[in-house]
């Protein structure tokens, strides 16, 4: 007759009680916060009146600015070019007030400080937004450390509770190389998102003669109940004028 299966040796293909357990742990995990974000993109989609307004930024100063900022510093201290950006959102969103707070109760309650939320993919799947607390108060270098932490400990699964929830602001970025452009959804209660493109060389006009620079796309989401399209334009020019002048980060 044919021959019996073979049955694999106990501890060598089966997972043990314990491995089995922790897998479905984590997959409940998993499932658990795919299932809030679906909850809190559909009430965002719904509730949140979004309208976008977008600018792409020259980076021909930014860029050579941070080469030469990085030569003085060990190599991991070295600030990557999101932090410039998160440095850019924090002084936008304190020169423009209304870009920063919560919808509740039918009326905008600004923020008394920029709690700076940053959307951070997991390992696992997934996608979280813990916050920076009085992003504000940090310089460039020590928002560069502050987000390396941030990611390491979200990728981990060791965030405190007291980081997941009140950001005043969030951030969303798919990384240097992606994207031109990311129209984000806002997270509710906040009234903005600022979604950040790749990092791409386009033709540009400089002082009359077309040359080839870096640039960024930056899209600034915002709640039409908190702002109209004059404040998100300043918002915007806030922002370029910090990556123009990063002397002044």
């Amino acid at each position: 007759g044919a021959p019996s299966p073979v049955e694999p040796a106990q501890g060598l293909d089966r997972p043990t009680g314990t491995a089995a357990q922790a897998a479905k742990k984590q997959a409940d995990k998993k499932a658990a916060m795919s299932t809030a974000i679906a909850n809190l993109m559909s009430r965002s989609n719904t509730e949140i009146p979004h309208y976008h307004v977008s600018q792409t930024i020259d980076l021909g100063t930014a860029m050579p600015w941070l080469r030469a900022h990085n030569a003085t510093l060990p190599v991991a201290r070295r600030v990557l070019p999101a932090a410039l950006f998160l440095r850019a959102t924090v002084l936008a969103a304190a020169a423009v007030p209304d870009r920063t707070g919560h919808w509740a109760d039918g009326a905008l309650r600004p923020a008394e400080r920029v709690d700076l939320g940053v959307a951070v993919a997991t390992r696992g799947g997934g996608l979280v937004t813990p916050a920076i607390p009085d992003a504000g108060s940090l310089r460039l270098d020590d928002l560069m450390g502050a987000l390396s932490d941030l990611v390491v400990r979200a990728r981990r699964g060791t965030l405190r509770q007291a980081e997941m929830a009140g950001a005043s602001i969030t951030v969303s970025s798919l990384g240097e190389t992606g994207p031109d452009a990311l129209y984000g959804v806002i997270f509710p209660p906040q009234v903005a998102l600022v979604g950040i493109g790749g990092i791409v060389e386009r033709p540009w006009a400089v002082n009359g003669m077309l040359t080839v620079r870096p640039t960024v796309t930056v899209v600034l989401a915002a709640d039409h109940r908190a702002s109209d399209g004059r404040t998100a334009s300043a918002f915007l020019a806030t922002f370029a004028h910090a990556l123009q002048n990063p002397e002044e980060l």
